[in-house]
């Protein structure tokens, strides 16, 4: 709907003959603040309990192994079909191998609790996964060199993820003794300023939010013995559930904006090729034929409606425009991003309905079922009273 109505100003302004202006620069910006609160958000939502290490070890593979497998084909495919080189194509595949929580999470209110919390986990590892994943290959595509390579991507990740527990102890302790009233946006803040550094010593400053948010998150578990006696616990909860509050409130805004600017950027002349929605339904069928592969062999046969909750959003979109002009396939690929994001949302939207319309014919059916117990037991009940 958001998407529709940037599409709706858009022709609006054009057939009124103003003058459009030129809001990418914009984007861009709402581009990197969305990846930092989509990644703080994620992390928020992780608790690291004994209870759940089944479930997160089995989300993480199945968002591993479908994202690299979906990836993966999907470059091959575009590298047979346009003729994309395989590391340039891994840069247009990988965004459209990413599941969007951002679409996902508001989403599942419906499901049971087991297979909404696997989804929430799966989502949140997705989008991680696939961040992380996008900015290596990135780099790997910048490097002249293979011992460039491994330096660029792997040299730096111990001295990062390093870095960031440290940074993130120091935060949580300094935070929790802050008086003031105005320190959330002031944390939100500091976060971009230590992205914005990450990225000029070519950290992976994605990791540092990440890891910045689980430590807060499961501070319990990280906080043990002397260390925990260096915080105030009703203190840190506080600073937790309203830094859960403003992330959620925040990206919110940022979501909402960002879509209505990608539908006032986009072209919707381009779903009119044959090209696009060829090349787009092969990267469907790519997408939820790993899926149903990757679900059965962790789920066995219970997968749906899982296997349509596939949307892609908010971080295609982001890593799409994240992707350098020398490295564009042109603006013929951004209908293909646009035909998938749509069809993928349909398709879980579709799911969604049909599976609520399953359950309330289960309940009517319980219904149907406890009506004819009770009057079947009530002659005997009564015939019972009188003897």
């Amino acid at each position: 709907m958001l998407i529709g109505l940037g599409v709706v100003i858009n022709y609006v302004l054009r057939f009124s003959a103003i003058e459009k202006p030129n809001l990418l620069p914009v984007l861009e910006v709402l581009g990197v603040v969305g990846l930092i609160l989509i990644v703080l958000e994620a992390a928020l939502d992780l608790h690291l309990v004994k209870e759940k290490v089944g479930l997160i070890i089995k989300s993480f593979l199945v968002a591993l192994i479908g994202f690299g497998a979906t990836a993966y084909l999907s470059a091959l495919a575009l590298n047979y079909v346009m003729g994309i080189e395989l590391l340039n194509a891994l840069l247009y595949t990988i965004p459209l191998s990413i599941l969007s929580s951002a679409i996902i999470l508001p989403s599942i209110d419906d499901l049971d609790e087991d297979r909404r919390e696997f989804m929430i986990y799966e989502s949140t590892f997705s989008d991680i996964i696939g961040i992380v994943g996008f900015y290596s290959v990135l780099t790997l595509v910048g490097s002249s060199s293979s011992e460039g390579v491994y330096e660029d991507v792997f040299g730096d990740l111990i001295l990062t993820i390093i870095f960031s527990v440290i940074l993130s102890y120091i935060l949580i302790y300094v935070f929790q003794n802050i008086k003031g009233n105005v320190k959330l946006f002031l944390l939100i803040s500091i976060l971009l300023l230590l992205y914005a550094v990450g990225k000029m010593f070519h950290l992976s400053s994605l990791i540092i939010i990440l890891i910045f948010g689980i430590i807060l998150n499961n501070y319990k578990v990280f906080f043990k013995g002397g260390l925990l006696k260096l915080l105030k616990i009703e203190r840190v909860e506080a600073v937790l559930d309203d830094m859960k509050v403003i992330t959620a409130e925040t990206a919110f805004v940022v979501r909402t904006f960002f879509f209505i600017i990608f539908g006032w950027s986009v072209y919707l002349g381009s779903l009119l090729s044959f090209k696009v929605i060829g090349i787009g339904v092969l990267i469907l069928t790519i997408i939820y034929l790993v899926r149903v592969i990757v679900l059965f062999l962790f789920n066995g046969k219970d997968i749906i409606p899982q296997l349509f909750l596939a949307p892609r959003g908010l971080i295609t979109i982001l890593l799409f425009f994240a992707i350098p002009e020398e490295l564009s396939a042109g603006k013929e690929f951004q209908g293909v991003l646009l035909f998938v994001i749509l069809a993928s949302c349909l398709i879980m939207t579709r799911s969604l309905i049909s599976y609520k319309k399953k359950l309330e014919q289960i309940r009517i059916s319980e219904e149907e079922d406890l009506l004819n117990e009770d009057f079947e037991t009530t002659p005997l009940e009564e015939n019972i009273n009188e003897n």
